[in-house]
């Protein structure tokens, strides 16, 4: 395992830097790294490492999330106010309504597997776009507008939204039924995660003023806290839903809002963490990658990705109507909420080993919108923020 993650880590960084000086973003190289080390191709990665990759993914989503918490002023958002909350649920209803459109004509599956395939693939990554819109505040673009709140808000809750829908369909597909009570697990995951990590954030900022420590010992509290509200999330079953990813954001913006001098410390902290995470996530995620299987699928399931972009974009842009953002603005945001990579890999296997008939096709669109998009938004963020947003 240690020369397997020593490979990641050197080739993914030389492979990054080559990116980074072609003017491409360096998470592409990244991703190509893991498909090269990758099972399906030189396979040079550890089975053990390999065997834990979804755990190590979960813990760099840990760590971004916490990051965007400890920048997030709950203020900013509330200058969005309802587009801030349609943004968590609404592109992703209509990229799922897209794929229910499209699906059934360009691949020749059932509307329940379109449904199964969109919620896979309607969920941005907070592991792509977290980073860059906490670029853009660091810079001061769209910070007066709120807009890199406003998406950064939106990406963490609407993976929550999707997985429970997820959730439901494939039940269906396996011969049980959905009921309200399924539905119900949405709104409960949202409160009682938000709620949770708010309590824990106010504990928190407590014991920090109480307490003298060193902040690389309050980071391994906040770490150590992270872990048990993600393992809470397995715990729970029936209709009282938990989101543990949302409890790590929450507990990030309350101590924010408690010790604003503490919160900026622990994330200059957080982001160097971010340094190997992100290079242990995407070169994973990348591994994950069955590039043959992929392009066998042809330009059908390609087009299909595109097709629902575009609901995607139109979903956003119903979201920004009626708030102050001019045109510009807009079109950024429909860019930015683009990108896909940490859902897909985490769950679009999942119909397959459930054996469902849909499983290969739905793992297949998968890896391809994660190869398409991840790199694509990443890209169009970097090339356009400074052009449509207004710098402060």
């Amino acid at each position: 395992m240690l020369l397997s993650l020593a490979v990641i880590f050197l080739c993914g960084m030389g492979m990054g830097a080559v990116f980074r000086r072609l003017n491409l973003p360096q998470l592409l190289g990244m991703l190509l790294t893991g498909i090269l080390l990758g099972p399906y191709a030189l396979n040079l990665l550890d089975g053990s490492i390999l065997s834990i990759s979804a755990d190590l993914r979960q813990i760099a989503l840990i760590i971004i999330l916490t990051r965007a918490g400890l920048n997030l002023d709950v203020a900013d958002l509330k200058k969005v106010g309802r587009a801030a909350v349609l943004m968590c649920f609404v592109p992703a209803s209509f990229e799922i309504l897209g794929m229910l459109a499209l699906a059934p004509r360009i691949l020749g599956i059932s509307l329940l597997d379109a449904a199964i395939m969109g919620t896979v693939v309607g969920a941005v990554s907070p592991a792509v776009i977290v980073p860059k819109m906490l670029k853009l505040m660091d810079e001061r673009y769209g910070t007066r507008e709120s807009i890199p709140q406003l998406i950064m808000a939106g990406a963490s809750v609407d993976d929550v939204f999707v997985i429970v829908l997820f959730t439901s369909f494939t039940g269906l597909a396996q011969g049980g039924t959905a009921s309200a009570l399924d539905l119900m697990r949405i709104p409960t995951s949202i409160v009682l995660g938000l709620a949770a990590g708010a309590v824990c954030g106010l504990l928190l900022a407590l014991a920090f003023r109480k307490i003298h420590m060193r902040d690389s010992a309050k980071v391994i509290i906040i770490l150590s806290i992270s872990f048990l509200l993600v393992t809470l999330e397995h715990s729970l079953s029936g209709a009282l839903g938990f989101s543990g990813l949302l409890a790590v954001m929450g507990m990030g913006i309350a101590l924010q809002r408690r010790r604003g001098e503490v919160a900026a410390r622990l994330s200059a902290k957080y982001s160097k963490l971010w340094v190997a995470a992100e290079l242990l996530l995407f070169v994973l995620v990348g591994a994950t990658v069955d590039v043959g299987y992929a392009l066998a699928s042809g330009a059908s399931a390609v087009l299909l990705i595109f097709g629902v972009l575009v609901f995607r974009m139109a979903g956003v842009f119903l979201c920004l109507l009626g708030t102050s953002l001019d045109r510009r603005e807009r079109l950024f945001c429909m860019i930015a909420y683009m990108p896909k990579a940490t859902v897909q890999a985490a769950i679009g296997a999942i119909p397959l080993s459930m054996g469902l008939a849909c499983g290969q096709i739905v793992l297949t669109v998968a890896v391809l919108s994660i190869l398409i998009t991840a790199p694509l938004g990443s890209f169009l963020i970097e090339r356009t923020y400074k052009k449509l947003l207004k710098s402060q």
